[in-house]
């Protein structure tokens, strides 16, 4: 995971621990790699060397960090949080035992147990979903794959559907196939891989499982395919959000921070978003001197939280818990330095040889149309924004428009010509004078 300069890092600095981090992080991981359906290159950017604003860190590392000294008592889930007793709040855990707290902070994710304390919302399917597999000892084993995923990370988009690799350290590297599927696996189930597969349910699960996702894909890239042909285990997920604007009337003595109180798709946020609410909530509640100012801080703090992550909610637009028309799929990470480079024809946009946009079109059908830019009429057939050929730019066809001749200048109608508008009329168009536009392109 990539943890963001003003976000991540930033709580780490507050907890002192930004120095170990950065002897962690992998700042060369930021490289991201963007190919077509048929491999194509349409974005390789690889960063500075000395470019430090979303270095990666596996997780595994970033838990032991966060963790250090701290005395975590394992295994006891909690089932229930009841606030409002006597003696503060009221925690169940499945072992039975129970205890009471001044204050109970819900940071256990999605499927939050503290949340009912609070809150009636539960995560809504985003129509999206994921299949994991991983790679080990890419280097060694797979040293083709190796290339094409590069330092850091490479995607594949489609219509409806995208393939992410991503690398970690000790050579090894996620992938994820990411499709639109209805919930239920029996209700599409050519559509849909099935549930949860692990590698010990034995190799027919597995199989079956890599058989569906390369149906899914066929027609893609054999490079790209053989991600999931060199996979080992397969994982099933649903994406699921909580709605944009998740907020709650206070209860106190319970909050909320991280995907408990504001779950998002994996696009980079999430986490970072949850690691600086932790870093300011433990700044507020080291503040408060009695039991009165500590409710007045957790006040303070709810709200700067559902302000902070209600604008990284509309970033990700369409994408909360209300069911919406589908559309193109949403990059499993943050796509940084530009625009999701793809084909032009798709698109609209014309790029030039370094892959900046240059000019927005009109969607047009890739069948050799024109389509009106600012001026000239240029066509949209055939053009991608392809960095390492830029010949391919040079099939965009120009035709200028021919020019105006210039209207010879008309006397005023006398009052016994002129014609009143109809009434009523939203456009009140003049008979006498017709619109002389340039006709649209058809």
């Amino acid at each position: 995971m990539d943890l963001q300069d003003g976000l991540g890092q930033r709580a780490l600095e507050k907890a002192g621990l930004l120095a170990e981090f950065q002897a962690l992080s992998r700042p060369e991981g930021q490289a991201m790699r963007i190919l077509d359906t048929d491999g194509t290159v349409l974005r390789d950017w690889r960063p500075r060397p000395d470019e430090r604003a979303n270095p990666e860190i596996d997780r595994g590392q970033l838990r032991d960090l966060l963790l250090g000294p701290l005395d975590v008592q394992w295994g006891r889930g909690v089932t229930e949080v009841v606030p409002g007793s006597r003696d503060g709040v009221l925690v169940r855990c499945a072992d039975g035992r129970q205890e009471t707290f001044d204050l109970v902070v819900g940071a256990d994710g999605a499927w939050s147990r503290v949340r009912p304390a609070v809150s009636p919302a539960t995560p809504q399917y985003t129509g999206v979903t994921l299949v994991e597999t991983s790679l080990d000892d890419v280097d060694t084993r797979h040293p083709g794959l190796a290339r094409l995923i590069g330092d850091g990370s490479v995607a594949v988009y489609g219509v409806n559907r995208a393939i992410v690799a991503q690398r970690n350290s000790g050579g090894h590297v996620k992938v994820y196939a990411q499709y639109r599927a209805p919930l239920d696996p029996h209700t599409a189930s050519d559509r849909h891989t099935g549930p949860h597969t692990r590698a010990d349910q034995g190799t027919d699960d597995v199989e079956a499982v890599r058989s569906r996702v390369l149906a899914l894909f066929d027609g893609w890239a054999s490079p790209v395919l053989d991600l999931f042909r060199h996979g080992t285990a397969f994982a099933h997920r649903p994406l699921h959000v909580l709605p944009e604007s998740h907020t709650w009337a206070h209860v106190p003595g319970v909050t909320l921070l991280g995907d408990a109180a504001h779950l998002m798709p994996p696009l980079g946020a999430g986490a970072n978003l949850a690691m600086l609410e932790g870093a300011e909530l433990a700044e507020s509640v080291a503040a408060a001197t009695g039991p009165e100012e500590l409710d007045e801080a957790v006040r303070a703090f709810e709200e700067q939280m559902w302000a902070r992550a209600g604008r990284w909610a509309t970033i990700h637009d369409g994408r909360s818990g209300t069911p919406r028309e589908p559309g193109p799929l949403p990059s499993p990470r943050r796509l940084r330095r530009g625009p999701a480079f793809l084909t032009a024809e798709r698109e609209g946009v014309v790029l030039s040889a370094a892959g900046r946009p240059v000019r927005r079109t009109r969607r047009r059908p890739a069948d050799g149309g024109f389509a009106r830019v600012r001026g000239p009429w240029t066509s949209t057939a055939r053009c991608r924004g392809v960095p390492s050929a830029p010949k391919a730019l040079r099939r965009r066809r120009v035709a200028r428009a021919p020019a105006r001749t210039p209207r010879p200048s008309r006397p005023p109608l006398p009052a016994s010509r002129r014609r009143p508008f109809p009434p009523g009329d939203p456009i009140r168009r003049c008979p006498a004078r017709p619109f002389r536009g340039r006709p649209r392109a058809e």
